[in-house]
């Protein structure tokens, strides 16, 4: 979804429906580029706020009335987050306090927000959204935003205090700080080895064994399939260069599968189904999710010894 018009959210829905998009398999997310200079400079929108305008407005009035448009109410109810997607590595104008603070409507410079910018509006009018639509009975939406593939520290800090997960996040690599705060806050954070080898890292530098190994919560996903992979199973592919390049073991493989379940946007109930029905009392059901209990046990009893590490050091 662009924002570039209030309508594209109907077009969206009737090609949803009329396709017959749904599968009890699957889920969906949006993605939100992040293009307002292109749509200022096409005289699309007037300034930020008309942007958000577009995108969130039509969300809200069919979370007050579904009957006003059935189709969108339907799409919605296939939709598990929101992601936000640009090349983090492009250059990003450096601007001063009274630039930053202004308000999305005032916001009608010709140049693009900067990624903290995008990422507080985005938050601030989902968390909006899913505070509406939880009252109201309905399904909410996590933010999930493409963090840390490239760009500064300020793309992480934003996104650790913001998102819910982020996707990449290789740059976290450069910032011992930030990826300890992931850690502890066990952050997912979806990775793609081979979309980074084509754009950004290579695959003997990528740093998902380091992440894997300090027991951040990361998972193996595709990223853009039709572009980086060559067959009709492009996680599996994901998974069998992992294995092979990072030389990770069955259990390590079991691990990741686990997170991945975890991270997804399914029902609580299909991840109890898929990982035992004490999965949220703490509890690994070996049988289901094949990971052996010494190390889940590990896991966990390295993460709270850490977390009561920084509490005693923070009473002292």
């Amino acid at each position: 979804m662009y924002g570039r018009s209030i309508k594209e959210w109907s077009k969206l829905a009737q090609w949803f429906t009329e396709h017959k998009v749904f599968s009890h398999n699957v889920r969906w997310l949006i993605q939100v580029p992040r293009l307002y200079s292109m749509y200022k400079a096409s005289g699309l929108v007037e300034n930020f706020a008309g942007m958000m305008k577009n995108l969130f407005d039509p969300l809200f009035e069919v979370t007050l009335e579904p009957s006003k448009d059935p189709a969108l109410h339907y799409t919605l109810q296939q939709l598990v987050g929101f992601d936000c997607v640009d090349d983090e590595s492009k250059p990003e104008r450096a601007t001063d306090r009274s630039i930053i603070d202004l308000p999305a409507e005032k916001w009608n410079h010709a140049e693009n927000p900067p990624y903290s910018y995008y990422l507080y509006y985005l938050h601030v009018n989902l968390a909006t959204l899913n505070d509406l639509r939880a009252r109201r009975g309905m399904n909410t939406f996590e933010f999930r935003p493409h963090a840390g593939e490239a760009g500064d520290a300020s793309h992480l800090a934003s996104s650790f205090m913001l998102a819910d997960k982020i996707n990449h996040g290789i740059t976290l690599n450069k910032h011992a700080a930030l990826q300890y705060m992931f850690y502890l806050a066990q952050i997912g954070i979806a990775m793609s080895p081979m979309s980074n080898n084509a754009l950004f890292l290579r695959l003997e530098k990528n740093p998902f064994p380091l992440y894997f190994k300090r027991g951040l919560n990361v998972s193996l996903s595709t990223d853009d399939p039709l572009q980086f992979h060559h067959t009709h199973e492009p996680l599996l592919e994901e998974y069998n260069l992992a294995a092979q390049f990072y030389k990770l073991s069955r259990c390590d493989l079991c691990e990741i599968a686990r997170n991945s379940v975890l991270q997804s946007g399914f029902e609580d109930s299909m991840k109890a189904y898929w990982l035992g029905p004490g999965l949220f009392k703490g509890i690994n059901d070996c049988a289901r999710s094949n990971l052996p209990n010494i190390r889940f046990a590990f896991r966990r009893d390295t993460l709270v010894a850490e977390l009561v590490l920084i509490a005693h050091g923070c009473d002292k």
